[in-house]
């Protein structure tokens, strides 16, 4: 064998390398998946989740709150499945511009899985695990089935977990009660609940309800007039 056929050979390993790393890690990913759920199913999951005392029905949720968690935290959410990968796509652009991870591109299913199942320690073996996961999800469940579960499931800062808590212990309201206002405002602390939360940061918290508006206005589930109004 010549050292060029050496060479050749070489640079064809190489080549293939990221490959190999990326296959092994999906299959770990994979095996973490079936490991959890042969632990506990999702149905399983979902049904002790919903048995809870605080948590609410989709019925049972002001429509205007819904509209706002979906539209700042993935707005095609009724027009993708389990992971949008144009999302996706513009932030591995964005990150690779900025020079660090400042956006993960996460669906509200793929969120979903993350706190069904996951803490919050980042690692791209449980990304992929939470791929799978939410897939089953998307297969298993409704588009609102989903929603409802996200909304009762995340942290609003302040100690309150899930909607019913974040909306009685801000507001005194059940959450079907809330207002738009309201509902934009708690809209957006999931993003940050500890940087945000109402009682640290009321005015870090209402700048994020203007990107919550806005992202409504986009969404088109707030008319003009509505948003126009806000900002008098």
């Amino acid at each position: 064998m010549t050292s060029k056929t050496i060479l050749r050979s070489f640079l064809k390993a190489i080549a293939l390398l990221p490959a190999l790393i990326l296959l092994s890690m999906a299959s770990y990913g994979y095996f973490l998946y079936s490991e959890i759920v042969q632990k506990e199913p999702v149905l399983s999951k979902v049904e002790t989740l919903r048995s809870q005392k605080d948590y609410v029905l989709y019925k049972d949720i002001s429509p205007d709150f819904l509209n706002a968690i979906y539209s700042i935290e993935d707005r095609r959410f009724y027009k993708h499945g389990a992971v949008d990968y144009l999302a996706l796509m513009r932030a591995v652009t964005r990150n690779v511009r900025r020079g660090r991870l400042s956006e993960g591109g996460s669906t509200i299913t793929q969120q979903l899985a993350k706190n069904m199942y996951f803490n919050h320690k980042r690692s791209l073996s449980r990304k992929l695990a939470e791929f799978y996961l939410a897939h089953e999800l998307e297969n298993l469940l409704s588009k609102e089935e989903i929603l409802e579960l996200y909304v009762n499931i995340i942290y609003y800062g302040d100690g309150y977990y899930g909607i019913s808590q974040a909306s009685h212990g801000y507001f005194h309201k059940t959450p079907k009660e809330l207002t738009l206002n309201e509902a934009s405002l708690l809209a957006g602390l999931p993003n940050a609940p500890s940087l945000l939360s109402l009682s640290k940061n009321y005015t870090g918290a209402q700048r994020r309800q203007q990107e919550v508006l806005e992202a409504m206005l986009d969404t088109r589930t707030i008319s003009k007039e509505d948003f126009e109004g806000f900002r008098k």
